[in-house]
């Protein structure tokens, strides 16, 4: 997954997750991202600083990287706090309905999924677990894998 850092024609900044940098390149050149603030289609990539790693902090760089739902300081508004309840609750929802729905797994995932994708297996639902050196790996392969949602009330 790629996070970018994104800016409207309007000026307004917000970033956004994509499967790939040819997955953002297609969902722009058919209009489907757009910014949340004003709806505007005319989006293009903003001046982000990279992330680097030392080797120190390369353990830590291995655990799973999960999007930011905090604003800027100076977009904090009750509109957008009003977004991020909003779009927490949908993510909510698509995992609740992601965990009632599909079988879980567990540390199964990589390989019950592998199977499914080559025809060894009937295809169902399910969900587990994966390093991201599994997920890679598997996406890598052409299986379709998506990550489920974390959120900030799932770790307490």
């Amino acid at each position: 997954m790629i996070r970018y850092s994104l800016r409207c024609d309007k000026d307004h900044s917000f970033e956004s997750w994509f499967q790939s940098s040819g997955a953002y390149e297609s969902q722009v050149k058919r209009k489907l991202v757009s910014c949340p603030v004003c709806g505007s289609a005319k989006v293009e990539k903003a001046i982000m600083a990279p992330r680097i790693v030392s080797k120190k902090g390369r353990d830590k760089a291995s655990a799973p990287v999960e999007p930011s739902v905090e604003t800027p300081a100076t977009e904090s508004t009750p509109l957008m706090m009003t977004q991020e309840r909003e779009l927490r609750a949908k993510l909510k929802e698509l995992r609740d309905h992601i965990v009632k729905n599909a079988d879980n797994v567990g540390e199964r995932f990589p390989n019950e999924a592998r199977a499914m994708h080559y025809g060894d297996k009937e295809h169902r639902p399910i969900y587990g677990e994966a390093s991201p050196e599994e997920a890679k790996a598997l996406i890598d392969e052409g299986v379709e894998v998506s990550p489920l949602p974390v959120l900030p009330e799932d770790r307490n």
